[in-house]
């Protein structure tokens, strides 16, 4: 009996040392979080100070951040801003098209980024001759407000316009080899881009725009295009059905698609991105075309025939509707309500080279 007391006295003994034990574990670990909070936001108080003594620019990031009042319209959950087009993706990317977005909100979010864009260009040979209409219009419609780095590829910089740019805007001209065909021309920007993305851009600007030269800006185009990679809808495919698109379907080909696969029919002369993203895509791209040419074959449609293939494995994470690459030969279907970046008309006889 005497040993059975004992041995409830000693089991009561256990469980209030465990329960001690456990309070004061739990009191060490909340003064440790504390503490740890503490020192984290003295030593990002510190860093914060450290920096704005040595570089101005980071003065502001100290000081406490005054929100601006914005009053726009409440989005409506059962009210969509457009019901006649496509507006997501089944991989959730968003389309873009007027009126899905509003572009006061968009600035004002890229502008506490300070993002930088970067709109590289060609004009190789006798295509010099679209750069003044390009850089002219780019300057009225393209990421107004917004520091932008305008990279032009040519073999003839003589021949490149010193046009007046805004506040925070560069013209760069990248001198490079011409090509005996314009065929090539559209395959080695890949090339190009891919390796200046790694020498160059990805220390001067966040995104980049990868366009081609003979089209003019005609419209607000803006920060609502940029995602980590984006693609623009064929105004000439927007409509057609899987087997309407003019993908490369020979099996040789790295640029092969199958007749029972596809998403859209993307334009080759629109793509973009952040900086190791376009990285990604053009080293993909050029890789791919250098397998062809070791088999001695060319897809259909060039680069574009392999841009295709990669966003069709390689999914885009916002798409642009035809709005944002027109041609006037399509006409003005009624969804299409901005022609944002419309085809220069040209002889391409004259213009283009063999």
């Amino acid at each position: 009996m005497v040993f059975t007391d004992n041995w409830r006295k000693f089991g009561r003994m256990k469980c209030w040392l465990f329960t001690i034990c456990l309070a004061l574990l739990f009191i060490f670990l909340f003064s440790w979080h504390a503490l740890r909070n503490s020192e984290c936001h003295s030593r990002a108080m510190f860093s914060c100070k450290a920096l704005s003594t040595n570089n101005t620019e980071y003065l502001d990031q100290c000081k406490e951040v005054k929100l601006q009042r914005k009053l726009y319209n409440k989005p409506e959950t059962l009210k969509p801003p457009r019901t006649d087009v496509l507006m997501m993706t089944p991989w959730l990317a968003p389309i873009v098209w007027d009126g899905t977005f509003n572009i006061d909100i968009l600035n004002d979010q890229f502008h506490q980024r300070g993002v930088r864009i970067g709109l590289t260009v060609f004009a190789i040979k006798k295509y010099t001759v679209f750069i003044k209409t390009f850089l002219e219009t780019a300057e009225k419609f393209f990421m107004v407000g917004h520091k932008v780095n305008y990279y032009v590829f040519t073999d003839r910089a003589s021949e490149i316009p010193n046009i007046t740019l805004s506040e925070g805007r560069r013209l760069v001209v990248l001198d490079v080899p011409g090509c005996k065909r314009w065929q090539d021309v559209t395959m080695r920007r890949m090339e190009m881009i891919h390796n200046y993305s790694r020498e160059l851009f990805i220390n001067e600007v966040d995104y980049l725009v990868c366009v081609d030269v003979d089209m003019r800006f005609n419209d607000h185009v803006g920060v609502e295009i940029l995602s980590d990679v984006f693609g623009a809808l064929h105004p000439g495919f927007f409509g057609a059905s899987r087997q309407e698109f003019t993908y490369e379907r020979r099996s040789r080909s790295q640029a092969c698609i199958p007749t029972d696969e596809g998403d859209f029919y993307y334009a080759g002369g629109y793509f973009g991105g952040i900086v190791e993203e376009v990285y990604k895509l053009t080293c993909h791209c050029h890789q791919a075309i250098m397998i062809d040419k070791e088999n001695n074959i060319e897809a259909i449609w060039h680069d574009e025939s392999h841009l295709n293939k990669y966003f069709l494995y390689h999914k885009p994470t916002r798409i642009l509707s035809p709005e944002y690459i027109w041609m006037d030969d399509y006409g003005s279907p009624a969804a299409v309500k901005r022609k944002r970046f419309i085809g220069v008309p040209k002889d391409n006889a004259q213009i283009r080279f063999k």
